[in-house]
């Protein structure tokens, strides 16, 4: 199964090239056969990042990762954003990410990341860092071809 993906970092000091962590995500995703849609940068801002999702959303995307902006900082705000343009939550995958995380570092505990659902299309939080993007990704990516599955109505066959 091919899931099309759209990956949205947040952050206001990095640009795409600078964007180690998204560009981690983009080999990961194409590792696993899967289609990158778009990757873009976005700054630390509720109605950029809410904007950015919706268009992923509306780009085609089965899953829309974001990346950044998920921590303790005043400045991070993406579950915020995330809630605003998203139906429902889908606690199981971040709950998943930071029990895995915190087998690598006890930080993963200061994580406000979450997993929403915009329609049929899932939206995850990940970190910002290239390491603690790809250590999340590793707890979850086995997950997606089942969720995209159940999202679209096919399901438990699979």
């Amino acid at each position: 199964m091919d899931i099309k993906f759209v990956i949205v970092t947040c952050s206001t000091t990095r640009s795409i090239e600078e964007d180690t962590a998204g560009a981690r995500l983009e080999e990961l995703i194409r590792e696993q056969g899967w289609t990158v849609l778009s990757r873009v940068v976005v700054k630390d801002d509720i109605d950029q990042i809410a904007d950015a999702i919706v268009a992923g959303c509306d780009a085609g995307a089965d899953v829309v990762l974001t990346c950044g902006g998920s921590g303790m900082s005043l400045a991070d705000v993406t579950p915020e954003a995330t809630r605003k343009v998203c139906d429902r939550e889908v606690p199981g995958i971040a709950e998943a990410m930071r029990a895995y995380s915190m087998t690598k570092t006890h930080r993963a505990m200061l994580s406000r990341a979450i997993c929403m659902q915009r329609g049929r299309v899932l939206v995850v939080n990940l970190p910002g860092s290239k390491k603690a993007a790809e250590e999340n990704w590793e707890g979850v990516y086995d997950q997606f071809e089942h969720a995209v599955h159940m999202m679209a109505g096919e399901g438990h066959n699979n």
